[in-house]
């Protein structure tokens, strides 16, 4: 279900950093760190690794791809940077108002899994808590302002992780 917009003050939430760039550099600094303190890893055989990575990756995709097919269905911007031209509701958005964050937390971890390191696991909720801050709060404020009691009774009404 798509909403109508309000007139915001500014039309964008005013995110710290692309939210794919924060996950991942974060992996990229836990993935180093790992390295550098010479980090036994998980001690899975690659196999393994690989097919238990990808029962996280594989999902995390997928909620990726149908959040982000949702936003073209409704012809709004996916980016959080840019404007929102409608509030989405439908779809995975009936069961978490973060999908697409959700997904990439599923991605990173099954990408730690793959580089099978422990470390790079253990900075998962740096990432996290930058994403919460930086990013959902700040997008949150942002379609408070523009949708109003929309979303404030879809926010009352669906989780925002899971």
């Amino acid at each position: 279900m798509a909403s109508a917009p309000r007139t915001p003050v500014r039309d964008h939430s005013g995110v710290v950093a692309p939210p794919p760039l924060i996950y991942f550099g974060v992996l990229a600094l836990g993935l180093t760190a790992g390295w550098a303190a010479g980090e036994p890893g998980i001690g899975l055989p690659l196999l393994w690794r690989l097919a238990l990575g990808a029962i996280f990756a594989v999902p995390g995709i997928m909620l990726i791809v149908s959040a982000s097919h949702r936003f073209q269905d409704a012809g709004t911007n996916v980016e959080p940077w840019r404007p929102s031209t409608a509030l989405v509701t439908a779809g995975v958005y009936r069961f978490t108002r973060n999908p697409i964050y959700v997904g990439m937390a599923l991605v990173y971890i099954g990408l730690c899994i793959f580089a099978d390191s422990l470390v790079a696991i253990a900075w998962l909720p740096a990432a996290l808590l930058i994403v919460h801050h930086g990013v959902i709060r700040r997008e949150e404020r942002y379609l408070e302002a523009k949708f109003g009691e929309a979303y404030l009774a879809y926010k009352g009404s669906v989780r925002r992780w899971v």
